[in-house]
């Protein structure tokens, strides 16, 4: 399921997003209970609990007690309440660039704070990045890690290269953490289930592999092979998150030494 940013209105995403015109303080009598920032943290515990394809307007008043109808006032759409779930999700990484260890201790540090929010909130991976929310916090996380680079001293161009990369690699491997932990739900089936049935069968309908395909075999000799409790494919996404990681700003560092 991909879900794209922006769908709402344009103007009215964008007020809510940046809070310019914001109502909920000046209305007169009693507070009412429910605000704009209410209504996404509530939905915010929707899809996390239930997935992105659960989301609708009745199903977060259900959740605040209201009817969905209630929640049209603050929140126009289901358009307007994705980009404001996305960018509030951002609010969650640390502000600022602390650079005491060097810029490259800077970065991973980043990186793995938005690894983490991505699996603390999986259906942000289903909000596609072809049309960016345009909000504060998408700015502040933006900010903070072209802050993280600039001592890099790579020009405007190639830093703003590295900076989609960054962003897009920590979003791939965050991926494949959430899917595999959605697929025994969704197959039935665990990945250790899968992984035995189809690995004991490989060497009977591929006899000779590791001579067919001997760097492939090679290139899985060294394993450390998962924590207990841990999926096989949590662990590889694991790895190949650190490992590539450090790969990149191998690549980066090479880059800046030019």
């Amino acid at each position: 399921m991909v879900v794209y940013a922006g769908q709402g209105d344009a103007r009215r995403s964008m007020a809510l997003l940046w809070r310019t015109g914001e109502r909920d303080e000046a209305r007169p009598g009693p507070k009412p209970g429910l605000s704009v920032d209410v209504i996404v943290d509530a939905a915010i515990a929707v899809a996390d609990g239930e997935g992105m394809a659960a989301l609708s307007m009745r199903k977060v008043g259900e959740r605040l007690g209201r009817t969905g109808m209630a929640l049209y006032t603050y929140v126009p759409s289901k358009g307007e309440l994705v980009d404001l779930m996305y960018d509030r999700a951002l609010a969650e990484l640390p502000a600022g660039d602390d650079l005491s260890g060097g810029w490259r201790a800077a970065v991973t540090t980043w990186a793995e704070h938005m690894w983490a929010c991505f699996l603390r909130h999986p259906w942000m991976l289903q909000v596609s990045q072809a049309r960016p929310v345009l909000g504060p916090h998408e700015f502040a996380a933006l900010e903070t890690l072209v802050g993280i680079l600039r001592p890099t001293g790579l020009p405007p161009a190639r830093l703003r290269g590295v900076v989609a990369l960054l962003f897009d690699f920590v979003r791939g491997a965050a991926r494949t953490v959430a899917e595999s932990r959605q697929a025994p739900s969704e197959t039935g089936v665990s990945d250790e289930e899968w992984w035995k049935a189809r690995s004991a069968l490989l060497e009977e309908v591929a006899p000779g592999f590791a001579a067919r395909f001997p760097m492939v075999t090679w290139v899985e000799s060294e394993d450390d092979g998962p924590g207990e409790g841990e999926p096989w494919l949590q662990h590889r996404a694991r790895q190949t998150f650190s490992a590539g990681l450090a790969v990149l700003l191998d690549g980066v560092e090479a880059a800046a030494g030019d």
